[in-house]
């Protein structure tokens, strides 16, 4: 008894830690997958297709890696790329937006496979890179406030929740947020009638259309985005807890996943961070070389969440549109947040992560390239002139 107890108690803590780490991961941004597919010119069909092909993709590869290597690789989509692309949809058509997501993962692919991950990042510093992720997501966060002025009640209902389950009980913030503004939507009758049902949901194929704006507006912004917002703060997570995961060859086949997934939908493929230290903890198991089955747990239900899509995102297209933006930016709270305090770590980058900030946040768009590319150069070339005067 006292044998099958243990492997019982394991087998429930790997399955809790995963699909908790799934459903937080679900909840803080299917509003954003849904906002940057209809910005896109897409519709709640193309959102749903999108997010099977997502959750088939993360789960197998959450599944493989952690196999291969015994190690709790969770992967994920990047959160602040879809915001990224959410402002950078203006003008950009859907095949354009899939050849930029391929020529991401081309990058990200090649980092792997050539090992220049490292040499890479260490060439531009993290604080501008943070920076240039802290004006992209600020006007999220502005958005939310902004929601009050036509539906007080509800934004300040959703507002509160968060505050006080950040304070109690942080690691289900988002879902309480949505349940509390899902529950004020219908009491006031913001909510449409609900019709969705369980269907099965098609891959839909879109045709990649590569051109310098695709590029530069959407390929380069999402790799810089999804490398230092995300695979890092992945990479930092793992070591956090002891697991040196054999980087090189996981971003070889995240990239090469996201690749094949890109003109299906899959956006983006990276290491989870917040996420995946909940399948890493001692609650998990206390023996760090079996935690890698939380991960293989957070897999399957992922995909499940892909399967369950069409029916999940015909409950969402319900919402109303404030209910949608204010849960996207109040997801986003502690990476903006997190975002400015790294930007402004140090004295030597003041002058040019502010500059970063500035014009990312702004609505500069010269030659095809956005603000998000912009910031980043903004930077680059401040600091440049501020060291060269400086000697």
């Amino acid at each position: 008894m006292g044998v099958w107890s243990l492997l019982v108690n394991r087998v429930l803590n790997a399955t809790l830690a995963g699909f908790v780490a799934v459903l937080i991961g679900f909840t803080s941004s299917i509003a954003l997958i849904y906002q940057m597919v209809i910005n896109f010119g897409g519709d709640s069909g193309l959102a749903a297709s999108w997010l099977l092909v997502l959750g088939l993709s993360l789960g197998v590869s959450s599944i493989t890696l952690s196999l291969l290597y015994r190690i709790p690789i969770l992967v994920a989509w990047s959160t602040p790329g879809a915001a990224l692309l959410i402002g950078n949809a203006q003008g950009l058509s859907l095949n354009e937006a899939v050849a930029g997501f391929i020529f991401s993962a081309t990058l990200i692919f090649f980092c792997g496979i050539t090992g220049w991950f490292e040499k890479l990042m260490n060439k531009i510093p993290f604080q501008l890179t943070t920076a240039m992720l802290a004006g992209v997501l600020v006007n999220f966060g502005i958005d939310v406030f902004d929601q009050m002025n036509t539906q007080p009640l509800l934004i300040i209902v959703m507002f509160v929740v968060y505050l006080v389950s950040k304070r109690f009980l942080p690691k289900y913030t988002m879902l309480f947020v949505l349940t509390a503004g899902v529950i004020v939507a219908q009491k006031t009758g913001l909510i449409l009638p609900n019709e969705a049902e369980f269907t099965f949901v098609g891959f839909e194929y879109v045709v990649p259309h590569f051109t310098m704006q695709s590029v530069l507006g959407v390929g380069i912004p999402l790799f810089i985005v999804t490398i230092a917002a995300q695979n890092l703060p992945g990479i930092a997570v793992l070591k956090a807890h002891g697991y040196q995961a054999p980087i090189s060859k996981v971003l070889s086949f995240t990239g090469l996943a996201n690749i094949v997934a890109a003109p299906f939908g899959g956006y983006s493929l990276n290491l989870a961070a917040i996420t995946a230290a909940l399948c890493m903890t001692e609650d998990v198991d206390k023996d760090p070389g079996k935690r890698y089955w939380a991960a293989i747990a957070g897999g399957v239900f992922y995909i499940l969440m892909g399967i369950f899509a069409g029916y999940l995102i015909g409950v969402f297209s319900t919402f109303p549109a404030a209910l949608i933006f204010s849960l996207a930016g109040i997801a986003l709270f502690s990476t903006i947040t997190n975002s400015i305090k790294q930007s402004l770590s140090d004295d030597n980058y003041l002058e040019a992560s502010m500059i970063t900030f500035l014009v990312t946040a702004s609505e500069l768009s010269m030659l095809g390239i956005s603000s998000v590319l912009w910031g980043l150069i903004a930077g680059i070339f401040t600091l440049f002139i501020m060291n060269v005067f400086r000697r």
